[in-house]
């Protein structure tokens, strides 16, 4: 797959998780948990790069692929923010109220709970990859349930939060964002890292 074809298959990607993030904000709870599990079907369905979706299968000398599928997504979820900022449901509240949440945490906390997501995305993943669903609609409400954040989800909740909210925090947010990102990839990576060598 070359770098257009992935930029493009991430932007869906991302489209996907935002789409699946609107969900979250206008219902929340666990509903919205539910419900947001209709944005990683339709990754897997259509067989789109995420980020959550890639980093537990990537090999060595994959990691600028893995930082092109993040832009992407990044993107994707940048269309559905302006999206959600036209809508008259308090969703700009609600994204706020979840990063609001995640800067009392802090980087370190933030990230390290994000392994949890990461493991549970890996693991929805590769069973949707054989067509089994049933791991995926447990593991995406759940990693939303205990808390676990999601880079590319959160991409959506950061990008939909007031502006004035971003002037106030930015470089608090940015140190969010990386802390998320990295313990994201340690948890998709955790199977392989504590089953290396295991056949």
């Amino acid at each position: 797959m070359n770098n257009i074809t992935t930029l493009k298959s991430s932007l869906l990607a991302g489209i996907c998780i935002g789409i699946a993030g609107f969900g979250y904000l206008a219902a929340g709870g666990y509903f919205g948990a539910a419900l947001f599990c209709c944005g990683l079907l339709a990754v897997v369905s259509y067989k789109l790069k995420l980020y959550t979706g890639t980093a537990g299968f990537i090999v060595k000398g994959e990691l600028g692929h893995l930082a092109l599928v993040l832009l992407g997504n990044i993107l994707g979820c940048l269309c559905v923010a302006l999206l959600a900022r036209l809508s008259p449901m308090p969703l700009q509240e609600a994204a706020e109220k979840i990063l609001s949440g995640r800067l009392a945490l802090g980087p370190l906390k933030a990230g390290a709970l994000a392994i949890g997501c990461g493991f549970l995305m890996t693991t929805a993943v590769t069973f949707g990859r054989k067509g089994q669903m049933l791991p995926l609609l447990f593991c995406v409400p759940m990693f939303i349930v205990c808390g676990f954040p999601h880079c590319v989800a959160d991409a959506f909740y950061y990008l939909t939060c007031p502006l004035a909210f971003w002037a106030e925090n930015f470089f608090q947010i940015v140190m969010l964002y990386i802390a998320i990102v990295i313990g994201n990839f340690i948890g998709c990576n955790l199977y392989r890292f504590i089953m290396m060598g295991e056949a």
